[in-house]
Parts: structure tokens; C-alpha cells; sequence
């Protein structure tokens, strides 16, 4: 079953319960009879009369009522650390630790995801599945791994009851909405009836997907007990009993059905049909639906009842056939007995059998050899205590509910849920207290308990707790949990008799070897470092260190350090794979680190010198790679990282770089760079789908830490290795061109190489490598674009373009490099080169432009030439000139216009009038214009006025014409006035040398 861990608090492993067998539940004063003879009358209370049922004795009447059976109640038990007196409390200190009785585990899979938005409301286990019933009324159906087999909803309220048949074929559940829905898990097979009340409970008949009757009994908030079976004309409603209040539980075993109601429990009869008992409920008892009443049957015959805080035990058996007389003839075939009853001091949320397969454990071994052949599995089995869910109220408000004190009618914080185990006797054995999630806010009538087995034995029985966030898993514990449990308290000797009483009954059972082994490193030397570094020095003097060795401990107690380090020097000489592993698992601190090194250093250069090592590049399984490992991990533990560096480059571990980086180890790789950059490559060759051009994170750390790792260091490791060479260059190139500016004549070698196609990207970018130099590697290798180039740059035009006419037959790259180089004389050249090559003219043809004059290409054309293509290209020639043409008068047409437009807005805008006044101020001056009449003021076409005195030569204009004097000079024409003025201002702008001042000053003319 797939679980998580789960560790409940034992509240009481050694409880001291005392019966009390004085304590009347009925409240009857004359003395109670042996409740395990006592029968249980059919009779219910005044004002109900329903017919007479079982009893043990004979001798019956009509009016006959029952007495109810004794009470054993379990006192409280006094929490440890209270006891008043001393010596008591001392005793119990010195009491032996009990062992607890059960284990516990969460159960997970898909409970947690199902409960995110919900809460479980009720809670049905099989062989097969578990069935769960939510709030919303959804029903989940889970195998016991956790996996979600099936979700559907066929209820609107909550479920309150839910169970499976005993064939686990379908699944039958009773809801709040009023419904009682039966589901095939399988199969499409489903039914449905609606019982218009409340429903609390349900049950299918056994065999129930093997009947063709399909019988189902329900019960609710009705007051009815209904059974529906399946017949021709659909399902027939039978009522079985009613009028007792609500129905609150029902469990169907066998031909026997039991239920709760408010007065009692009942059992009914489906062979006889008819109820052959009636157990009374205890009169003080709390209201009915506080807490619920559980029904559980142990076995065909034996019925066991819980509620509120009160266990009864019933048993059915058949009525001895004594007398024949009428009076006796009318009683059921069965009567039913109570053999057991008891109080407990908490309310009782769950009730199940519990058995266990585990002897007792105080038996000696020989007497268990020999029980063994006679023993069975089933008497094992036989239920020999009662496991009780047990739930204590916050409050005791349910015993004076009409109370008005605010205080008592406040809710209180709920507690932990108990799982205890009660004898027969009624003695409490064992309490654990439940983690169980939310535990604050749940009630009574929130938990469920439930058995399961997977196997249908009884070998695999388990249990379950239900809670509205929970799903816990109990199971009893085994012998091998009891003997885990004598290992830890370290009663190894307990823990090895049980492992020898199950391998006599021949049971599976644990490895006796690691138990043994703690047993004498135990006895042997404990916690004693003395005699433990006695001992070792004693094996080591008889050459048996190797024996003693796996049982030596690091901590608790630690030794001193010579006899660790005594241990890896014998590791060292005899085994150094062993001597590998203890140092990677002992802690660091326990030995002279550096004693260590000394003493692995001196091994590997003795081996390294031997003639049988050539060199450290060695096999990955031999003694000098093991040492270097070890080397590598004692330097990084002794934080001498730079030192473990060499050994993990030769090692070729993966962890290479990241060494590097974290510990800043750029200046001790600085002779390290080929080592690395072939690790690097080795690695990159290895994985799939890795690009051959990549760099590789060699490369990247010695570009990204020139200032630690010099360049000219690392180009001297690398020149033996020139791809390696070109990479580490190239990668400087791409991140500064200044960087490689000392190789560039290297490095133009290394691209004609490795990547003659990166080459003419290189000699176009970079200006510091030698052009004659790059043009002889170029013309060595026929790199005919590189070479023209170079000889572009060399200003051998010609020459260039002879090899692109001869070797390369572009016209459009040598339309190009003519275009480039802005030569006539290279044009004349490349027109002659082309008057005998028709391809070339029709090339030169279609681009025709600014550079190439078609008239003068065209006349070049000797007669009778034949040039495919001639007459596309001079209609292309044509049409590109008649579209030129076309352009320039458009653009002629549009300038014309724009300058039309803006004369004209010109014009207007110098010709408009302005409003002036004496107050405007000047924009030179910001004073008023008109200072004095005789004031002189220029008004320029762009419609600034300023005074005359702000001009070139201002100071020598001519003042106005007295307008008094003129107009008497003129003897009163008006004309003669204007003349005057226009002749000033002629005057005036003959003077003026320079426009608007504020214009000059704006740098505008005017």
C-alpha cells in the first residue's frame, strides 16, 4: 500500500486498569446477574409492543422485562509525572519501556488531490478497493496502492454511509439528498431510489452481485427500515420496522440484519423473517445523533455495538428446542446474548476485532521449536482484544444543552483522536494518540474505522482511520517490527532469539549478520575509547587489522588520529580501491590530512618512475589513476584547490571548469591551456550532436581571463595544435580585433586553413597583418576573391580586375570593383577586356548607370559581334532613361510648383499690414520705437522694426523731411509730400549695407 511515514504519540503503553463490575447502566438496585449468561429481552420500552423475541431462559411470559447486563468500566488512568508519591514515581522510571502494539502510515497516492476542494464523509474497505464518500457527494473508488480508479456523483448532499458487497463488485451508498444509489464498479449495472428523507445508513445483502434478488436495506431520518428487492415488475418495497425514531446504522452479516434507532439496536432475521431481539439503550445516554452508534460484525454469530462511550458484545446462537409447548413454539429459532459490556471514559467514534499472529514474546525459544509443528494459522488469528477509536469532547455542553451560559455554549477546541486497544476483560492495553490533520475543528461522528485485508486471510489484516483530511493506515506489528525494535534499544541478544524462533518455524525472518556484528562491536569495547584503540593495535600486531577494520568507529566514540591514519596506510599498501572509498566517506577531521598526501604523493611517484608507467596518462582502472583520485580529493578537503587542479586535467573530470571558476584558479591553468583544451574537445567528441565549430568552455575561459591567462602564453601552448590555435584566435578576433593585432599574420594562415570562407571577413576587418605576406599564403592555396583583395589594397587595380575577368568571369564583381575603386582608367580597362566578350557586354549593358555611359559601351561593339541577350539589354537601356526622363520633369514640374506657392506666400506675407504702435518695443533694444517725432525707424520686409541707430551705418542717415516744412514747400499737394518720402526712403536703403540686424543675428537673410 502506498504510504507515508506516520508516528503516533503513545499515550499509555503500561496502563494499570482495574474492573469495576459494581456499575449499573440501568440504574436497578438489586444485584445483576453474570452478564455472560444474561439474556436480552425483545421487549423495548413503555408505549412500544412489538413482538416477543429470544431469551436464554425457558421459562418466558409476555410482560417479561429484560435486565440489563453489568458495565465494566476503564477508570482514568494518572498521567506519568503526576503520581504524589515518590517512591512510585521512581519505580516507574525503572519500569521497563513497553513496546507499542501498532504501526502507522499516511496514506497518499491521489487521497490528498481528491480532498484539495472536499472533505471524505464516509469511508468503505475490501480486498480490492476502498470506497470513499465526500461532502459534495462524490464517490471515489481507490485500489490500496492509492490510485484513482473511478469518480462519479450521483448525490447533491452529503454521503453518509457508504459499502461495497462481498464480492466488491458494487458499491452501494446512502446520501443526505434522500437517495440510496447501488453502482457496478465494472459494469454499466446501477440503481437508484429515493426515499424523500435524509438517509444515515445502508446495506447490501452478502453475495449481493451473485443474487438475482439484489436486496437493499436503508434506513434515515424516515423513521422506516426498508428493504427493496428486485423482482419481474422492478424492486418490491418491503418495510422491515418503523416508529422508533431515525435510523442511524445498519450492517447486514449472513441472514442476520442489524440497526440502530433512537431506543436501541434490533437484529432481524431474513430466514425466519422476523426480529429476534432487542437490545435497550442506556436511558441517560446523550441525544442519538451525537454520537454515533457502530455496528460491527466479528462473525457470523457475534455482534459487536458501540456507541456513545458504551461497548456491548453480543452473541447469536440458536434456541434450544427443550419444550414443545405453544407458548414456545412462537419463538424465533435464535436468541441472541450479551457476553460482554463495558464503559470507557471517552466517546467511542469506531469499534473493530483485533487479532495478532505474533507469539508471545516472553516464551523461551525451545518451547516456541516446539510449538511450531502444532501451531495453526487460524487459532493465531482468533481476535483477542477490541480496537476502539476513541474521541474525548472538548466539553460536557451535550449533558445540559439548554444551558445560557455564553461561555459553555462556545465551541472548544477539539482533541487528538485516540486508537486504544481494549481487552475482552474491558482493560485498556494500549493508547496512541492520532496526528491527524485539522483534528481541532473535527467531531465524533467525523472519524470512521475500518478493517481491510488484501489477502483474504486474515495474515494481512490491516486497519483504517478516516478523518475529513485523512486517510491513516494502521497495522499491528510483526516480529520483525519487534525485533527492529529490540536493535534500537540495543537488546541485541532478545533481538537474535526471535530471529532464531522464526527460522525454526521456518517464516521469513531478517539478516542475523548486521544485528550480530552490533552486537559484539557492542559488547566488545561500547563507548571506551582505550580499550577500543587496545584492540586495534592488538589486531594490527597480529596482522588481522583487516578484520577489525569494518566494525572501527568514526564518531561516538572517535579515535585519535594515528590509528586512522594506520588504517589508510593499510589501505594504501594492500588495497586502494578500499583506500579510495573510506576517503571519500570518512569525515575530513578524524586524520592528518596532510600526512596523507605526503604518504600517496611518495606512492605515485614511485610508480610514475617505475618502468612500467611511461607516462600519467594511465588507464582509468589502474593503482596511479585511483591515487591521482585521491590526491584530487585530499587537496579540495585540505582547501588547497590549485593543487588538485593537475590531477583532475589528467583525471579528465567533468568538473574541470567549474573547479576553475569557483576557486579562481585562472593563474594556475596559465600552463595547463593545451591539457585543457583537449579535455574540452575529448568531452564535446563524445556527445551527440555537438557542432565541430563550437569552441568548447576551454576556449571560453581562456578568452573571457586574458588578464590572468596571457594571450602570448597560451599561443605558445597551442601552436602544435593549430585548430586548436585557430579557435583560441578566432574567438579573440570575434571579441576585440585589437587583441590578436601581434598574430594577425598567424592567424590569416590558421583562417586559409580552417576557414577559408571566414578569411575575407578577417583581411576586410583587421589592418595589422602583412598584405604581401597574406597575398603569398592566398595565392599558395588559389584564393582568388582574397587575392583580389589584397591586391585592391596593394593598388594593383588592374591586376585585380584581370583576375576577376580571367579566373573568376564575374562582370558583376568586376562592375563592382570598378564602382569601388572610382577609377576611369580601370572602367577604360575593364571596357576593353570586355569588347571581345559578349558576356561581359551584355553584363556591362544591364548596368548601365552614372559610371558607365551606354553610348560609349555601345560604340565599343564591333560589327558583326554576336552578343545573346543584346536586345532585352537596350530595352532595358531605354526604358530605364525613358523612366529617368519621366522622373526628372516630374520632379521638375513638382519644384516649380512648390516655388510658385511659396513666392507667393513670400509676397503675401511681406506686403500684409501689421498693427504698430509708438508703445512697441524694439527687438535690439526692448525700448519704445517712437522715442521723438524726429525718431527714425526702419520697418524690413521681414516685418521687424527696429531704430535706425541699431544698422550699419545708422548714425549717417539723413533725418525725415519735417512734414510741417513740406507740405509749405509744396504749397499744399499732397503728391509732392509722397515723393518727398519715397525719395527718403531710397536715401535710406542707398545707406544701408547689411539687412534686418535681428535677422543677422539669427543668421537669416532678409
Amino acid at each position: 500500500m502506498s504510504t507515508d511515514d506516520y508516528t503516533p504519540a503513545h499515550l499509555n503503553d503500561t496502563p494499570d486498569i482495574a474492573q469495576d463490575a459494581n456499575i449499573n447502566m440501568g440504574g436497578h438496585d438489586h444485584d445483576q446477574p453474570n452478564p455472560i449468561t444474561t439474556a436480552v429481552s425483545a421487549n423495548p420500552p413503555n408505549g412500544v409492543h412489538p413482538r416477543l423475541e429470544g431469551h436464554v431462559s425457558n421459562e418466558v411470559t409476555t410482560n417479561h422485562v429484560s435486565t440489563p447486563p453489568p458495565l465494566q468500566s476503564t477508570p482514568q488512568t494518572v498521567p506519568l509525572g503526576t503520581r504524589e508519591d515518590g517512591d512510585e514515581e521512581e519505580e516507574e522510571e525503572e519500569e521497563e519501556e513497553e513496546e507499542p502494539a501498532l504501526k502507522y502510515e499516511r496514506f497518499s497516492g491521489a487521497f490528498q488531490d481528491l480532498l484539495k476542494k472536499d472533505s471524505a464523509s464516509a469511508l468503505a474497505v475490501s480486498s480490492k478497493f476502498l470506497g470513499l464518500g465526500s461532502h459534495n457527494g462524490f464517490i471515489h473508488i481507490l485500489d490500496l496502492t492509492g490510485q484513482r480508479i473511478k469518480t462519479f456523483k450521483p448525490h447533491t448532499a452529503s454521503i453518509m454511509d457508504i459499502c461495497f458487497d462481498t464480492t466488491a463488485d458494487f458499491i452501494g451508498t446512502a446520501s443526505m439528498d434522500g437517495q440510496v444509489f447501488v453502482h457496478s464498479i465494472s459494469g454499466p449495472e446501477s440503481y437508484l431510489f429515493d426515499m424523500k428523507r435524509p438517509l444515515r445508513s445502508l446495506a447490501l445483502e452478502p453475495n449481493f452481485a451473485k443474487r438475482g434478488s439484489r436486496a437493499v436495506v436503508c434506513g434515515g431520518m424516515a423513521s422506516a427500515l426498508v428493504m427493496y428487492e428486485k423482482g419481474w415488475l422492478g424492486h418490491k418495497e418491503t418495510v422491515l420496522h418503523k416508529g422508533e425514531g431515525p435510523i442511524w446504522h445498519i450492517r447486514w452479516r449472513g441472514n442476520l440484519i442489524a440497526w440502530a434507532n433512537d431506543l436501541g439496536v434490533k437484529i432481524y432475521d431474513t430466514a425466519s423473517q422476523t426480529r429476534i431481539t432487542y437490545i435497550e439503550r442506556k436511558s441517560d445516554s446523550p441525544r442519538p445523533d451525537l454520537f454515533k452508534c457502530t455496528l460491527h460484525w466479528q462473525d457470523d454469530t457475534t455482534l459487536l455495538i458501540a456507541w456513545a462511550d458504551i461497548i456491548r458484545v453480543a452473541r447469536i446462537r440458536a434456541r434450544p428446542r427443550i419444550s414443545t409447548s405453544a407458548a414456545s413454539a412462537n419463538h424465533p429459532p435464535l436468541l441472541v446474548e450479551i457476553t460482554g459490556a463495558f464503559q470507557l471514559d471517552c466517546m467511542i467514534a469506531g469499534v473493530t476485532p483485533l487479532s495478532s499472529a505474533m507469539p508471545d514474546r516472553n516464551l523461551p525459544v525451545s518451547a516456541h521449536s516446539r510449538n511450531a509443528s502444532t501451531s495453526s494459522s487460524s487459532s493465531a488469528l482468533v481476535p483477542t482484544s477490541l480496537l476502539v477509536l476513541a474521541y474525548t469532547p472538548a466539553d460536557t455542553l451535550f449533558l445540559h444543552e439548554a444551558t445560557d451560559d455564553r461561555a459553555i455554549q462556545a465551541r472548544k477546541t477539539a482533541e487528538r483522536p485516540e486508537l486504544r486497544i481494549i481487552s475482552r476483560a474491558g482493560e485498556e492495553l494500549s493508547a496512541d494518540a492520532l496526528s491527524v490533520t485539522g483534528f481541532q475543528s473535527w467531531g465524533c461522528n467525523d472519524y470512521t474505522l475500518a478493517e481491510f485485508d488484501q489477502d483474504d486471510t486474515g495474515k494481512t489484516k490491516g486497519y483504517i482511520v478516516l478523518s475529513p483530511r485523512d486517510v491513516i493506515i494502521v497495522r499491528p506489528r510483526d516480529r520483525k517490527d519487534h525485533i527492529v525494535w529490540l536493535v534500537e534499544r540495543k537488546r541485541y541478544e532478545e533481538a537474535l532469539e526471535q530471529i532464531e524462533i522464526m527460522e525454526s518455524e521456518g517464516a521469513e525472518t531478517v539478516d542475523a549478520t548486521e544485528i550480530g556484528q552490533r552486537y559484539i562491536e557492542h559488547l566488545v569495547c561500547g563507548q571506551d575509547t582505550k580499550r577500543w584503540e587496545d584492540w586495534i593495535f592488538v589486531f594490527a600486531q597480529k596482522q588481522q587489522l583487516q578484520a577489525i577494520i569494518p566494525y572501527i568507529p568514526t564518531d561516538k566514540p572517535r579515535l585519535s588520529h594515528l590509528v586512522y591514519e594506520m588504517i589508510l596506510a593499510h589501505f594504501l599498501a594492500n588495497d586502494r580501491q578500499t583506500l579510495q572509498r573510506t576517503i571519500h566517506e570518512w569525515p575530513r577531521d578524524i586524520y592528518d590530512i596532510s600526512a596523507v598526501i605526503v604518504a600517496i604523493q611518495s606512492e605515485l611517484d614511485r610508480y610514475v618512475s617505475s618502468p612500467q608507467s611511461a607516462s600519467l596518462a594511465i588507464p582509468a582502472a589502474s593503482d596511479a589513476t585511483i591515487l591521482m583520485e585521491c590526491l584530487a580529493e585530499l587537496y579540495i578537503a585540505n582547501r588547497q584547490p590549485a593543487k588538485a587542479l593537475p590531477f583532475f586535467i589528467r583525471l579528465r573530470r567533468p568538473n574541470v571548469f567549474d573547479l576553475i571558476r569557483e576557486h579562481n584558479l585562472f593563474t594556475a591553468v596559465q600552463d595547463q591551456a593545451l591539457l585543457l583544451v583537449e579535455f574540452d574537445h575529448d568531452l564535446m567528441s563524445k556527445q551527440k550532436g555537438t557542432d565541430p565549430n563550437d569552441r568548447g568552455i576551454a576556449i571560453t575561459l581562456l578568452v573571457d581571463h586574458i588578464h590572468s591567462i596571457p594571450i602570448s602564453r597560451v599561443v605558445q601552448q597551442l601552436r602544435s595544435r593549430s585548430r586548436f590555435l585557430f579557435l583560441y584566435l578566432d574567438a579573440l578576433f570575434a571579441k576585440d580585433t585589437y587583441l590578436i593585432s601581434d598574430f594577425a599574420d598567424t592567424l590569416v594562415d590558421l583562417y586559409a586553413e580552417h576557414a577559408p570562407a571566414k578569411l575575407i571577413d578577417f583581411l576586410r576587418a583587421s589592418s595589422h597583418y602583412n598584405l604581401e605576406a597574406a597575398y603569398k599564403i592566398c595565392t599558395e592555396r588559389d584564393l582568388v576573391p582574397e587575392m583580389v583583395f589584397l591586391l585592391g589594397r596593394m593598388g594593383d587595380n588592374k591586376k585585380a580586375l584581370h583576375l576577376i575577368i580571367e579566373r573568376l568571369g564575374d562582370v558583376n564583381r568586376a562592375i563592382d570593383f570598378a564602382k569601388d575603386q572610382n577609377d576611369d582608367d580601370l572602367w577604360e580597362d575593364l571596357l576593353k577586356y570586355s569588347e571581345t566578350r559578349p558576356q561581359f557586354i551584355r553584363g556591362l549593358l544591364e548596368n548601365v548607370g552614372a559610371e558607365i555611359d551606354p553610348i560609349r559601351l555601345i560604340r565599343r561593339i564591333k560589327n558583326g559581334l554576336e552578343i545573346p541577350g543584346l536586345k532585352p539589354a537596350l530595352i532595358k537601356i531605354l526604358q530605364d532613361f525613358n523612366l529617368q526622363i519621366s522622373l526628372l520633369e516630374g520632379c521638375h514640374a513638382i519644384l516649380h510648383g512648390d516655388s510658385s506657392d511659396l513666392a507667393k506666400r513670400l509676397h503675401r506675407d511681406q506686403t500684409s499690414g501689421f498693427l504698430l504702435t509708438s508703445k512697441t518695443l524694439c527687438p535690439v533694444c526692448d525700448l519704445p520705437l517712437q522715442e521723438s517725432p524726429s525718431s527714425v525707424v526702419l520697418l524690413f520686409l521681414c516685418r521687424h522694426v527696429v531704430h535706425a541707430r541699431h544698422v550699419d551705418c545708422g548714425d549717417e542717415l539723413p533725418p525725415p523731411p519735417d512734414p510741417v516744412v513740406a507740405s509749405v514747400t509744396s504749397g499744399g499737394r499732397s503728391n509732392r509730400g509722397i515723393s518727398s518720402r519715397i525719395a527718403y526712403t531710397a536715401m535710406v536703403r542707398a545707406k544701408l549695407r547689411q539687412g534686418c540686424p535681428v535677422c543677422n543675428k539669427e543668421g537669416k537673410r532678409t
